[in-house]
């Protein structure tokens, strides 16, 4: 069976369609497993085993265009994880005989099996509302899956290399104070500084600072306040691929709820995420793939005065941890 699995937003919301396109392929490895991606996702996409073919909607191009890509790929049935009206339309003219989505927006007109999850009330995290329309196709299928999601061969020799070029030989604890607009609560810069700061104070693991490619003013800035302190600063220019590879190697990965978040949960990771105090934006819709058990969540309150003591607690958090 031919099954695509649409989801077409951001990074961190790509990765929580990934469980669901790996319990489709083990329930059974006949199954030929398509996904329709952005093209920031397409690489991701690619480096997953359990993924067969991937489908890039270019928002440059006519919906029209997508949905002859759809149709050359032979799709039976699909799984459409978030929906909008050009994605809904695409699967509609391609003539995709089943068509499963959330039953949310006008985009549900154009899908044949609609499904009520209701999810701004936050039963369950999104990749297991994703998980669940997995069922509305095989009834019988497991939604367990084995973690971490994504594993690589080569990640010891990227790690070793990025060691001896930064002269790094102890454990590495990372820092990501950029979240490119995707977050909707995070520490300042300058309080990142004073967290970095309280890791350096431990002198027990090597700290490093990681940005995002469009993050160079951040970097920038980083990187002055820290000269000669020994915090080793990188820029991610090499792709998601290559970071994903490198921070799976790292000791703990400190950011707000981020894609770079969910990519360091996807290794296998741990990480200590900050994410704003409403439902909405919580942990509890947006936990990561990973085991829960390397999961560290914090609300960041909107009250100051308890802002401030969380900020503490925080502190005393990466004291112990390293």
């Amino acid at each position: 069976m031919n099954i695509l699995v649409v989801r077409t937003d951001k990074l961190g919301d790509f990765i929580t369609a990934l469980p669901t396109c790996k319990v489709l392929k083990n329930y059974d490895p006949k199954n030929r497993i398509v996904v329709c991606v952005t093209p920031l996702n397409e690489s991701l996409a690619r480096a997953c085993d359990f993924i067969d073919e991937v489908i890039v909607d270019d928002k440059n191009s006519s919906v029209y265009e997508l949905s002859h890509k759809l149709r050359a790929a032979k799709i039976d049935v699909s799984i459409t994880l978030f929906s909008n009206t050009r994605v809904a339309l695409a699967q509609f003219l391609a003539r995709i005989p089943k068509r499963i989505a959330p039953a949310t927006k006008i985009a549900q007109i154009f899908y044949t099996h609609r499904v009520k999850q209701r999810r701004s009330e936050v039963k369950m995290a999104e990749f297991e509302y994703n998980l669940q329309l997995a069922k509305i196709l095989f009834p019988d299928i497991d939604l367990a899956f084995s973690r971490p999601l994504l594993k690589f061969d080569d990640t010891k020799k990227i790690y070793e290399e990025f060691c001896t070029t930064n002269a790094i030989t102890n454990s590495v604890i990372a820092f990501h104070p950029g979240f490119g607009g995707s977050s909707d609560a995070n520490w300042s810069v300058d309080e990142y500084i004073e967290l970095v700061q309280t890791a350096l104070a431990a002198k027990k693991c090597q700290v490093v600072m990681t940005f995002g490619p469009d993050e160079q003013k951040l970097y920038d800035y980083c990187h002055e306040r820290f000269d000669g302190q020994g915090v080793v600063f990188y820029i991610s220019k090499e792709g998601v691929v290559n970071f994903a590879k490198l921070i799976s190697n790292f000791k703990l990965f400190i950011s707000t709820s981020t894609g770079t978040y969910h990519l360091a949960a996807l290794v296998g990771t741990p990480t200590m995420t900050f994410f704003a105090d409403s439902l909405f934006a919580s942990a509890a819709r947006w936990k990561s793939v990973s085991d829960v058990k390397i999961q560290k969540h914090y609300m960041i309150p909107h009250d100051e005065i308890k802002r401030a003591q969380m900020f503490e607690d925080v502190k005393r958090e990466i004291a112990g941890v390293i």
